[in-house]
């Protein structure tokens, strides 16, 4: 589906269109799913514009992609199209596994933070998290969610071990959870 026209008018009334031309409410599930998945997109965005390291942005580019690819199957309910591959889980397993090579282990919770691009990292994290739970919350409606909330539980992984990754190689340490005796 492409887009020639951005104010159509019709949705006026409460109601959109998605990719298979079904009309729902707003407020369906899949429209809180959608909405989600745009906003974790435009995090990753934010995000990526205080990277410095051109691999890297590449990298959180081609996740963008795979958030579209997501967006793109979910806008058609019931369909067999498949946009997201499988092997895109692969790849954040195996990105995790690389950087949790050179990080100590976790002695206690961290306080998100760090640098800029640590910080924002954290908040696509925890907005990925809330993704999750709409996607479960989707599926629980009956909608085949594929291998969805697969791919964004590592995505959340990924962003955790991300921020620490770079915390690290920024030469800062994590802020620890101190609890309280």
């Amino acid at each position: 589906m492409r887009i020639s026209k951005v104010t159509t008018k019709t949705g006026d009334k409460g109601k959109t269109g998605l990719g298979d031309r079904n009309r729902v409410s707003k407020d369906h599930p899949i429209m809180g799913f959608l909405g989600e998945i745009d906003e974790l997109n435009s995090f990753l965005g934010l995000a990526i514009s205080s990277c410095k390291e051109m691999g890297l942005i590449q990298e959180l580019q081609s996740i963008q992609q795979d958030l579209f690819n997501i967006g793109g199957e979910a806008s058609m309910p019931g369909s067999k199209m498949e946009l997201l591959s499988k092997d895109r889980i692969v790849f954040l397993e195996k990105s995790v596994d690389k950087m949790n090579e050179s990080l100590p282990p976790l002695k206690e919770f961290i306080l998100p933070g760090g640098d800029e691009f640590s910080a924002r990292i954290h908040v696509v994290r925890a907005v990925c998290r809330r993704v999750e739970r709409s996607c479960v919350t989707l599926m629980n409606t009956g909608v085949d969610v594929k291998f969805w909330l697969i791919y964004l539980n590592r995505l959340s992984d990924y962003c955790f071990v991300l921020a620490r990754y770079i915390t690290q190689s920024e030469g800062e340490n994590e802020t620890l959870w101190v609890r309280d005796k």
